[in-house]
């Protein structure tokens, strides 16, 4: 997501932008563990795009370097916050490598990265042999918490020419992205498109051919929204029709260059690639997608994990006034207890800035959406309690 996305590449940033930032919560600990992608990009001082506000005392900095894997869907944001901290923390270091979600997993599991960024919560159920949340754990020698920091919600960005209005239902997605409805003339589009003049021509569905927490979020969207019409379970790996691309670059430059295409991709890439969005009715009238929307799909979530452990359970199917409910939240995934009490600071303090409302009124600039007040308020109490 966001103004240059790269991904598969190392992020190494130490200084940035011209953004003054704001006052970070104390100077507090936390712990390590996580990896994941190869390529690396450098964002230069100076490059950030949004703005955050106040100052931090150079105490709160942390000291060293911070290496974190995983998510490509929060590449960007994560880049936006390491600008903005290593403007008030000029000799921070922070690696953050979006090879996807799986991967930071693993790699934090390994005990390879400070902390991990993944679009899917530990799993707390058996998956081959494995359990992760408990995996973390041994890694840890503490629970591994999932601490909500970035709400990325997932566009149908399509490219037809002619049509640059476009409602879709549960029903019609599914069949769409299940090769049940192949054309954009199709009766089952007509009819939720009044007044709109769509073509005979074939309908070109692109997917992540890369294991992706994007793909899983989507798929867990339509089997929520639309049981009958999606019946395979939600997995990182892609199950419906169409022709694959690796990453979410991937999937954007596919419609982009095809007349008839369309992807699930995150918002930001959407815009990135002038790519239109197609706006979701969930049975309470079409909603287009900003960031005010997906904040109201959020805030009517509930959470699925207990204490600091702050697993959000979605609902798909909302039909909450004005909610746009195709999202992913990219959970950063950390020890709560540590052994290196200076690692345990480190990631306390950027976690801290990172999830600040400042800094997270500026990722709607780049194609996110800020945490609502209430999901907020936790994050800052977990973060607290790292040590």
């Amino acid at each position: 997501m966001l103004l240059h996305p790269l991904e598969g590449n190392t992020v190494k940033i130490t200084r940035t932008s011209q953004v003054a930032m704001l006052a970070l919560l104390g100077s507090l600990s936390l712990a390590a563990c996580g990896s994941d992608n190869n390529t690396t990009t450098t964002t230069p001082a100076g490059t950030s795009s949004a703005s955050s506000s106040g100052s931090t005392s150079a105490g709160d900095c942390l000291s060293g370097t911070l290496n974190a894997e995983g998510s490509s869907a929060q590449k960007n944001a994560i880049d936006e916050a390491i600008a903005t901290y290593g403007e008030k923390c000029s000799g921070a270091t922070i690696n953050y490598n979006p090879t996807g979600s799986g991967a930071g997993i693993k790699q934090f599991i390994a005990g390879q990265v400070d902390f991990a960024g993944s679009d899917s919560a530990l799993k707390t159920t058996e998956k081959d042999g494995k359990v992760e949340a408990d995996d973390a754990a041994k890694t840890c020698g503490s629970p591994a918490w999932n601490i909500p920091m970035v709400v990325g919600p997932i566009a149908i960005a399509y490219n037809v020419k002619g049509v640059e209005s476009l409602v879709l239902t549960p029903s019609v997605a599914a069949k769409i992205f299940s090769g049940a409805i192949t054309t954009w003339n199709d009766p089952a589009i007509a009819v939720i498109n009044p007044g709109t003049t769509l073509p005979a021509s074939a309908i070109k569905v692109f997917f992540r051919s890369d294991e992706s927490g994007t793909t899983e979020n989507f798929t867990k969207y339509l089997k929520g929204a639309a049981a009958a019409d999606w019946t395979a379970d939600p997995a990182k790996k892609w199950t419906g029709k169409g022709e694959g691309k690796e990453k979410s670059a991937g999937v954007a430059e596919g419609v982009k260059s095809t007349d008839g295409g369309i992807t699930y991709v995150e918002w930001s890439y959407a815009r990135d690639n002038k790519l239109a969005v197609a706006k979701v009715d969930n049975g309470a009238g079409a909603v287009e997608l900003s960031g005010d929307a997906v904040g109201k799909a959020v805030a009517a979530a509930t959470q699925d994990g207990s204490g600091n452990d702050l697993r959000l359970k979605l609902d798909y199917a909302t039909q909450a006034a004005g909610a746009y409910p195709i999202l992913l939240v990219t959970y950063e995934i950390v020890c709560s207890k540590g052994s290196d009490a200076t690692k345990q600071a480190n990631i306390k303090s950027f976690l801290t800035h990172f999830s600040s409302a400042e800094v997270q009124a500026g990722l709607e600039e780049i194609g996110y959406a800020p945490l609502p007040s209430e999901v907020q308020a936790k994050v800052a109490t977990a973060i607290a309690a790292i040590s």
